[in-house]
């Protein structure tokens, strides 16, 4: 019979733990390799599904933005030509296109300060100045928000027609209003009007959740300091809703950036390509069966977008 105590003894435990250690560790492996099967098995309705509607239509259209696929070509797909960045060159020299680019930068550089600002003032005032009712301003404001963008584009094209409601106001004061949707001049303010209007509501929520969270007893102390309102705001307040006003600024100009179903419910893209943004050129270019064109077309928009989010983050953090 073995001693316990022999010098061999504390070697055959260690042997013994690091036994257990290794079938534990199996043990465990195992499974965590059952609960990742069973986990991607619950997951893989929607990987398939996400695959097939998602991944391989932008896997092809970025394929076809290479080449000069066209509608006549889906029954004969062997006579279609690799073109490399052809179509991209195209599309940036197309004069319809630059106008669409013209016309949609002026659409975010006006609308996306207009909506910042206003969605602000009416946070501002919700938070600070407007006790009684503040929920019923809330949902006023915010109604045009979860309101479909195509009914709200219908009521106001009516609104804005020759002889719409706006024009029957200022007839009422003595003035002649313009054909506003059917105006070169008055066409793109009218929509971007419209869209001020329509997404205000958004930022004001995201502003006044960012201002609800800015401690009072800050603003308190800079007021017993002999601070006004406006130092407050201007030194206070900003800097504290940056973050807040960053989130505001990426989720609109996405929005604008893309700007589509206003133009095509209420001046289909004109007059005169007036209102004709990106986003409805390359509608047209597919709508005409130039599929390669319209993927290009799409990709020089993301990118657009993609440069676009990447320069709000730098500013504002800069500022910050």
């Amino acid at each position: 019979m073995s001693n316990p105590m022999s010098p061999a003894a504390p070697g055959r435990a260690r042997a013994s733990r690091d036994a257990r250690a290794r079938r534990a560790a199996g043990a465990n492996s195992e499974r965590r390799r059952r609960q990742t099967t069973i986990a991607w098995l619950f997951a893989a309705p929607f990987v398939v599904v996400f695959a097939v509607f998602m991944v391989l239509p932008i896997a092809a259209s970025i394929g076809f933005s290479f080449t000069d696929l066209t509608a006549q070509d889906i029954q004969s797909p062997f006579n279609v030509d690799f073109v490399g960045l052809q179509q991209y060159a195209e599309v940036l020299t197309d004069p319809e296109f630059q106008n669409a680019a013209g016309v949609t930068a002026l659409f975010v550089l006006v609308g996306i300060p207009a909506t910042v600002a206003l969605g602000l003032g009416l946070a501002l005032a919700l938070n600070s100045g407007v006790r009684r009712l503040r929920p019923v301003y809330r949902v006023a404001f915010y109604a045009p928000v979860v309101t479909s963008v195509v009914a709200v584009s219908v009521i106001w094209r009516h609104i804005l027609a020759r002889d719409g409601l706006l024009n029957m106001v200022l007839a009422l004061v003595g003035v002649d209003g313009p054909d506003w949707l059917n105006s070169t001049t008055w066409a793109l303010p009218s929509l971007i009007l419209m869209a001020v209007w329509r997404n205000t509501g958004t930022l004001m929520v995201i502003f006044l959740a960012g201002l609800q969270a800015v401690p009072a007893d800050v603003n308190e102390a800079a007021a017993m300091d002999g601070a006004g309102p406006w130092r407050r705001l201007r030194s206070i307040t900003l800097p504290l809703l940056r973050p807040t006003i960053l989130l505001g600024c990426v989720l609109i100009s996405v929005g604008y950036l893309q700007f589509f179903e206003e133009a095509f419910v209420m001046t289909q893209g004109g007059p005169l390509g007036s209102t004709l943004s990106m986003t409805y050129y390359t509608f047209n270019a597919f709508g005409f069966g130039d599929f390669a064109k319209a993927s290009a077309a799409s990709y020089i928009m993301f990118v657009v977008i993609a440069a676009v989010g990447v320069l709000q983050f730098r500013l504002l953090r800069r500022a910050a």
